[in-house]
């Protein structure tokens, strides 16, 4: 159903203290990971955020201050990322153990990876393209040069003690559902090397018992008409009951790291009558939609895999790290407005000009970090780490502004008036950003300035 459940909008900055039961060994497998444990916080984001905090300086730079004490997951987007080289500060086994070092005290502490770098990663979009192609050739380099070296890594004795959350390829199971009308996609659906490649992800990071495996579903600004939603539940479902452990191969699901629709829209529900139609009708931004928000959306995709045969301890995690919408322009009560358009426009948090933007959006940080949030998920985590671009706005050729090659996404452009994947909008953009992963200043300060609740 769209009925949204009751839950917090605004969420603690630390994970509930109250414990049930005896603390598990260290290492031990637990139902939700980030219970009682500490985010790791990453030294090179966090030193990203401090000179952007000290070179903004004033009240909001004192804010952006803050946000380096918040856990944000690292991204894991080439083979070069595992090593630490061409142009990455450290490597992932740098980074497990300075996520050691992190621990006091006992407390275990939770490291989020990105696995990102599927053969032919991103098939819909230009802005994070990956390095591998999408050939039988390309599926074993993903196996055996990007995959086994982050099990082996992770799967050292001095790193038993932490919990490692692997977010499983984000975008890419949905693009086999929505976007086969793209080339590219098409070839990733017709030779099986996304579902292949998840599967492999998933067998070898699932055998080391500190691993928790969320795999992603998009959002519901993408997934959310029934005639996505149905077909991506059985695609993703049989991708994961293809895996050697099956159903149990996964601890969850994860939303929003590809967009920033809110958690709640909290002044209007899904299928509130207004002028004789439901909130969810108006078009353009709705479009009959079935989900105006994150939350209900991921409560159904719960269910939905439940029902599929998943076991009922699996949780969601929804990425807030941009999802806030405060500021100024957030309303504070709903529109008395009859006529729909005039309604929703007046009512909604969700400030973009189509739900089809994702690219460097003028958002907000949304809730903190927090563990358990409400019944049903495992925590509201910051995956896309704020500060760092979506995607450039301008053609940047290969070279010191783009080490990668990344290409060109015309919805990252400003001037651009929007495709088909956005209802033809403007793309909505800030201006003047970075190849995706590159510090954003600009981007950095809106976000700050727009969070909710404000830092």
């Amino acid at each position: 159903t769209s009925t949204p459940v009751t839950g917090p909008t605004a969420t603690p900055t630390t994970a509930p203290t109250a414990t049930v039961g005896p603390t598990p060994p260290p290492g031990t497998h637990v139902d939700n990971p980030y219970v009682g444990a500490k985010g790791y916080i990453n030294p090179d984001w966090a030193a990203e955020v401090r000179a952007g905090a000290t070179a903004k300086g004033g009240t909001l730079g004192a804010k952006e201050a803050l946000v380096a004490n918040y856990s944000t997951a690292l991204w894991l987007d080439s083979m070069a990322a595992i090593s630490g080289t061409n142009g990455y500060p450290r490597s992932l086994a740098g980074h497990l153990d300075a996520a050691v070092a992190q621990s006091t005290g006992g407390q275990p502490v939770v490291i989020q990876l990105v696995i990102y770098d599927l053969p032919g990663r991103d098939c819909a979009a230009l802005a994070s393209n990956g390095e591998i192609p999408n050939t039988a050739a390309g599926l074993s380099t993903y196996q055996h040069s990007y995959i086994d070296p982050i099990a082996a890594t992770i799967n050292q004795a001095k790193y038993s003690n932490l919990r490692v959350v692997a977010i499983i390829e984000p975008d890419s199971l949905p693009n086999l559902v929505t976007n086969t009308n793209i080339a590219a996609c098409a070839t990733a659906q017709s030779n099986g090397n996304y579902v292949q490649g998840v599967q492999y992800a998933l067998n070898k990071l699932h055998a080391i018992s500190n691993v928790y495996n969320y795999v992603d579903i998009g959002h519901d600004g993408w997934l959310g008409w029934s005639s996505n939603f149905t077909p991506s539940v059985t695609l993703i479902a049989n991708t994961i009951k293809g895996a050697t452990a099956g159903v149990n191969s996964v601890d969850g699901f994860i939303s929003d790291t590809a967009n920033y629709t809110p958690v709640t829209e909290p002044l209007m529900t899904a299928n509130q009558n207004v002028g004789g139609n439901p909130v969810r009708s108006e078009v353009p931004f709705y479009q009959w939609n079935v989900y105006i928000d994150e939350q209900s959306y991921d409560i159904d995709w719960r269910n939905a895999m439940i029902s599929a045969g998943f076991p009922s301890t699996i949780g969601m995690l929804i990425d807030t790290s941009r999802d806030g919408w405060g500021g100024p322009a957030r309303p504070t009560v709903a529109s008395t407005s009859t006529d729909l358009v005039t309604f929703v426009n007046a009512t909604k948090i969700d400030q973009r000009i189509g739900r089809g933007n994702w690219c460097n959006q003028p958002g907000g940080i949304g809730a903190r970090p927090v563990a358990s949030p409400a019944t049903g998920f495992d925590a509201y985590v910051w995956i896309k780490p704020p500060g760092e671009s979506d995607g450039s706005s301008s053609l940047i050729p290969p070279g010191p502004q783009n080490p990668g090659g990344k290409g060109f996404d015309r919805m990252c452009d400003p001037t651009y008036g929007g495709n088909a994947l956005n209802n033809n909008l403007p793309s909505g953009a800030m201006a003047n950003a970075p190849v995706s992963g590159a510090w954003f200043q600009a981007g950095f300060d809106t976000l700050v300035a727009n969070a909710f609740p404000s830092l």
